[in-house]
């Protein structure tokens, strides 16, 4: 990014993810992450982190989607959308054992269906 403004370069990245563009999209967040250090804006990262965490999970960069959802969950552990996504995370690595006290809490606290199909491991 050059000198394009913080909101420019935000909505660049959400226009990405919102066009399936993922893998870039998380370029952009990933660099927004880091100037928020910088210039923060005035609500926080929670949402840029978890567009990171979208972004990387869609693209199925699933390790680092992990790291960012784990990290986002120690500032904020009652997170029910952050919860369900480090469960699907973690499923998607056929983790499932680990996946089941997240999965639940983020149905406790946010009202997700998460039984559908059988999963293994149930």
């Amino acid at each position: 990014m050059t000198e394009s403004s913080f909101v420019t370069d935000y909505e660049a990245a959400r226009e990405l993810f919102a066009r399936g563009d993922y893998r870039e999209a998380g370029v952009l967040f990933l660099e927004l992450v880091d100037r928020s250090a910088l210039e923060p804006p005035l609500h926080g990262t929670t949402e840029l982190r978890l567009y990171l965490a979208r972004s990387y999970y869609h693209s199925a960069q699933l390790t680092r989607a992990e790291e960012i959802l784990r990290a986002m969950l120690v500032d904020n552990p009652d997170d029910h959308y952050a919860l369900l996504l480090l469960g699907r995370t973690l499923q998607r690595q056929s983790r499932h054992d680990e996946a089941k006290p997240h999965l639940a809490m983020a149905k406790l606290l946010g009202g997700y269906d998460i039984d559908g199909p059988e999963l293994p491991g149930r």
